[in-house]
């Protein structure tokens, strides 16, 4: 069994500007592809491991514009999701991923009970510890939004949306992002798109939501792979966000 050295999650506290702080906590749970080097890409060639099937292409630098405009936290996790995937249920069929995309992956593949609870203890915990730790230190947070990236194309079919908005029965902050986001002519929204909770993805939101209004941005990835569309996008999910929590204050 490889060893596993458990890595905290990336927190970054809110900034303390002029405008104060906002009852805000933004996730990034495919942050980075790191895999331990003595892994070995755990059997799969660099440029899969640099592909989208390994974390959320621009996902973390676009919640890290977010959270500074925004006077946010931030909690990120930092280990690829082929290792394990912190947005999924300790009993859910891929917290493991065994296949990337129809290929598999032979890291994975057969794991003993004794590396699963390993991947567990140094991937999956720590990151949820961290955004329970940020909520413990801001007992104010009132909302809580997941940031993700999605390829233009998944197993030939083109998704035509660049943005995406998740969520589940709380309704409260997704229906005035999409209006936001869809005022723009040239912006194709999808509600549920092209994820839903149903699929199992909404774990972390369901996870410590606590009765916090919750929602999953996606933003395809070929939009915020470069620093200007990171930018861009950056602000306006800031500013569907900022909308929201004052429909959450009214």
């Amino acid at each position: 069994m490889a060893r596993h050295e458990p890595l905290d999650a990336i927190i970054l506290n809110a900034p303390q500007g002029d405008s104060g702080r906002t009852p805000l906590l933004l996730t990034v749970e495919h942050a980075t592809n790191f895999v331990p080097p003595d892994l070995n890409n755990l059997g799969l060639s660099v440029d899969l491991v640099q592909d989208h099937v390994a974390w959320d292409i621009g996902a973390l630098e676009v919640a890290k514009g977010m959270a500074l405009a925004l006077g946010a936290a931030l909690v990120a996790a930092p280990a690829s999701r082929l290792l394990i995937d912190p947005n999924r249920d300790l009993n859910a069929h891929d917290l493991i991923p065994e296949t990337a995309e129809g290929l598999p992956v032979p890291g994975n593949l057969r794991l003993s009970d004794e590396e699963r609870a390993a991947r567990i203890a140094a991937y999956h915990a720590p990151f949820h510890a961290g955004v329970e730790k940020t909520l413990c230190a801001h007992p104010d947070i009132v909302a809580i939004v997941s940031i993700h990236s999605f390829t233009p194309q998944l197993f030939g079919q083109k998704r035509p949306w660049h943005a995406g908005i998740l969520y589940d029965a709380d309704t409260r902050m997704a229906d005035t992002i999409f209006n936001y986001l869809k005022a723009d002519p040239n912006i194709v929204v999808g509600r549920n798109q092209p994820y839903a909770p149903t699929q199992g993805v909404f774990y972390s939101m369901d996870r410590h939501a606590a009765g916090r209004a919750v929602v999953m941005l996606e933003v395809r990835n070929d939009l915020i792979k470069h620093k200007q569309g990171q930018e861009r996008w950056s602000k306006l999910l800031a500013g569907a966000t900022a909308a929201a929590l004052k429909g959450l204050a009214a």
